[in-house]
Formats: structure tokens, sequence, C-alpha cells
């Protein structure tokens, strides 16, 4: 089954329908298989006090509440559902984080699958609500413990949903991730003591975390795109551009490929090289009919088209039945 690659537009259309659209169309040409965005009534979100985040204030170059930074950011109703029109036309699935629940409420009806982003871990009537929904989740595990995760997890399940229906993403929120807080080790963990699909949600600069995520068996990725990491806004400078976004989808599929099957066995582009790479027991010198094989008359030399040097033993010691040349083939 392939990776599930969602390229996260979230805010980074600036509270404009039109870049919006321009973020689909990247996500069309690099070949993902889901454009994601973000839907929140502002007022139901924060307080009018609350603070923006260190890397927020640090990337918009303002003191500004959080509250007005995502009210400039919003989007209505009306304009998701012309993106997800939009989306149906380009032949991308449409998805959006509702980030309370009068926004899911909204988008039940536009999407079969919910990301739940990594902030609502501990938001136990927003994760009742959406694990009542009947739909596949994607669910973040940003800022969380182990534990945190699986409450979280048990949550969803108690609401209604079925564990197999749910994917839980190892992230890091810090914009951009360091590497060494990436952790992806903390992945697998996530695998093996809750035994759910994984993957990776990603805010590190570049993309070779995300083919090691790939490469580590994860089944989803999330990465933010940009149109220009120059643009003003809280998330571009730790978001992919266009080339960087399909070089990313081309890689995490060629891993795919790599990765193959758990059988050991030689490839069909590798098998001709088999006869001029590996090697047969051959006549070290001439060997008359009747003299016996040995370690001074023997030796092993390619092509492999003669006898298995593994039968080494087997062979010295035996009488030969003929005269062999130097070189000739056992």
């Amino acid at each position: 089954m392939s990776v599930f690659i969602i390229a996260e537009a979230g805010v980074n259309h600036n509270g404009d329908i039109s870049l919006a659209k321009k973020l689909i169309d990247v996500a069309v040409e690099a070949g993902v298989d889901a454009v994601k965005f973000q839907t929140w009534k502002t007022e139901l979100l924060v307080t009018k006090e609350a603070k923006q985040a260190e890397y927020q204030t640090k990337n918009t170059q303002t003191e500004e509440s959080q509250y007005d930074m995502l009210k400039k950011l919003e989007l209505s109703y009306d304009d998701f559902e012309e993106l997800k029109n939009y989306c149906d036309s380009k032949k991308i699935m449409f998805l959006s984080t509702p980030d309370e629940i009068p926004s899911a409420n909204f988008l039940v009806n536009l999407q079969n699958i919910f990301k739940i982003g990594s902030g609502e871990l501990t938001n136990l009537l927003y994760l009742r609500h959406i694990g009542s929904l009947g739909k596949e989740i994607i669910m973040s595990s940003g800022m969380c413990t182990l534990e945190e995760t699986k409450d979280a997890l048990d949550v969803l399940i108690q609401a209604g949903t079925k564990k197999e229906n749910i994917t839980v993403l190892h992230a890091n929120t810090q914009y951009p991730t360091p590497m060494k807080d990436v952790n992806l080790n903390a992945m697998i963990t996530i695998k093996n003591e809750l035994g759910v699909k994984v993957g990776y949600s990603d805010h590190t600069l570049g993309i070779e975390v995300d083919i090691a995520a790939v490469a580590m068996g994860a089944s989803c990725i999330e990465k933010h795109f940009t149109l220009d990491k120059t643009m003003e806004g809280p998330d571009h400078k730790a978001s992919l551009e266009p080339d960087e976004l399909k070089a990313m989808v081309q890689s995490i599929r060629n891993i795919e490929l790599a990765l193959g099957s758990s059988v050991k066995k030689p490839s069909k582009s590798e098998t001709p090289n088999m006869q001029v790479a590996r090697k047969s027991i051959v006549a070290k010198c001439t060997i008359q009919k009747g003299e016996k094989f040995s370690e001074d008359n023997l030796a092993i030399k390619r092509p492999s088209s003669g006898i298995n040097p593994m039968r080494w033993d087997e062979i010295v010691g035996t009488v030969s039945q003929r005269d062999y040349e130097v070189d000739e083939l056992i």
C-alpha cells in the first residue's frame, strides 16, 4: 500500500482564497495524495488575550495576539466549499483540520478523513465528537507523551471509531524542528506499544526526515508547503517550496519501490550478473584422466557456468574422468 502523502497548505494562503487555489495547483503538480487546510472560527478557538507561539512572533515579526493573527488568516465556510469543489475539479483529495467542534460539523460532508492536530490531543470533548463521526482519522501527537497519545486514542475508540481506521503521526510542533528533537524512533514506539498505523508530520527543514520515516515504516507523511518561503506569515519559513515538495514526493515513491518485499532473493535485474560475478571450480594446471583432484591442481575463477565452489570439499579427492587444460571448467 502506497504512503499517503498530505501536502499541508495550512494557513499559508494568508487568508486569500486565490492563493489557496494556487497552493492546490502546486500540490497537484507535485503528485501528492491530498492537500490540507485548517478550518476555524477565531472567536471559538482562542481568547483575545492568547499570545502567539515564540516561532510565530519571530516569523510574523509582530507582537499582535494570536486572536488577531488568526483572524487575518481565517477563511469562511463558503471559501472552504469553493476550495473543496476546486480540489474535485483538479482530482486531488481535499482535507481540512477542524480546530473546534462547529467547524468539524461543517466539514463532515466535505471529507471522509479527519485530521486531528497535536493541540487537540488533550481536548476530551473535541476527541469524543470527532470519534463519533464515523470517519477515518489521522491524529498528530506532537507535544504528547505516549500515555497522553494512548488516552486520546482510547477516547476516539470509545466514541465509535475503529482502531484500524486511525493513524497516529509522530510529530514535533516546533517550526522548524531541530534535528536533535525529531526522535523518529518514537514513531516505532507508537506502532509497537499502541498497535496502530503510524506516520510522521514533519516540521523540519528539508525532506530527509520524511524519507527516513518512510524507510522506517511510515504509512502517512504530512509536510507543510508554500508558494514562497519569504512570504509574510507564521508557517512559510518552515515549509517546502514547490520544487522541494515535488522532490519529496519523488523521493518517497522511490523509497517505496526500494523497500520491495521481505523476500531475500536475486532480483530480475541482477540475475544476468550471476554468471559473470560468481565463480566455478577450474583446472589450475593441466590434469590427466585418472588423476585425483586436489588443492594443487584446482582453482576457483569466474565465470559461474561450471561447478559451484561451495562443492569444493565434494570434488577434492575424486578422480578426473578426462583430461583438462588450464582454466578449463571442471
